[in-house]
């Protein structure tokens, strides 16, 4: 009987070390750090709070540029998912073997003039006007959305005589830091921005034609370690309250 008791121990003490090291896991795995592109800064704020609401799991957004935070990932930056304001850097990941599967389009953006202090802007050609002398974009080669207003302006031919007043933010969150503190009179940025409770001013609408409709993407990432948290994530963003989320933001679920 003393034998017994004696062998028996061993596996007594694995099987209390396993269920400790589940429990360590389980608890690792509330936690998410998500890679957010700036124009997506205030509605991930609204979509956080009802997601830790509703599943106990904490998120910590990190906001930049979309092309900033894929460079990043690419250096190894310990991020669990990845909401990017295009479909292009995800796909990029995605081909570097770097995420768990294709992006997934979660909503699509659109663009905003906003001049806070300008109501008299109606239409983009008042732009050229000498009372605006600096336009804020985000940096075309590393922000989608300065992409699109780069595009929208050769579109209606505004581009060459606005070039010289613009002013390039590295993403969508300085752009709004220029407009907002007045360094720039006016500038383009996401309507999820002015749709958030605390923006103020004027804005309006600067819907295609001109850019391609913005297409955003999230993936998950293949280094993360909470890939069950990750994935209630994907399907709280694809949920009706997500989906209702996304919606209060300006965001729209199709192309047209």
């Amino acid at each position: 009987m003393n034998h017994s008791v004696r062998s028996g121990c061993p596996r007594f003490l694995l099987l209390i070390c396993g269920l400790l090291l589940s429990a360590i896991t389980d608890l690792s795995a509330q936690e998410l750090r998500i890679a957010v592109a700036a124009n997506a800064q205030f509605v991930m704020e609204t979509l956080r709070d009802a997601f830790q609401k509703q599943t106990g799991i904490s998120v910590t957004p990190i906001v930049s540029s979309s092309g900033k935070l894929t460079t990043q990932i690419q250096q190894g930056a310990p991020y669990d998912l990845f909401l990017s304001a295009d479909t292009d850097y995800p796909e990029t990941l995605f081909k570097a073997g770097l995420t768990t599967g294709t992006p997934f389009i979660y909503a699509y953006g659109s663009l905003v003039l906003w001049a806070p202090d300008k109501p008299q802007l109606k239409r983009l050609h008042q732009l050229t006007a000498r009372s605006v002398r600096h336009i804020a974009i985000a940096n075309p080669a590393t922000a989608p959305y300065g992409q699109a207003a780069v595009s929208l302006l050769k579109y209606h031919k505004l581009w060459d005589a606005l070039q010289p007043k613009m002013v390039y933010g590295e993403s969508i969150a300085q752009v709004n830091q220029y407009i907002t503190s007045g360094a720039a009179e006016a500038g383009f940025t996401a309507k999820s921005v002015v749709m958030a409770p605390n923006a103020k001013g004027y804005w309006m609408d600067v819907p295609p034609p001109g850019y391609a409709p913005i297409a955003q993407g999230v993936v998950i990432l293949k280094r993360t370690q909470s890939l069950k948290a990750a994935r209630q994530f994907i399907q709280f963003l694809r949920s009706s309250t997500g989906r209702r989320i996304l919606q209060q933001y300006g965001y729209r679920f199709s192309a047209s």
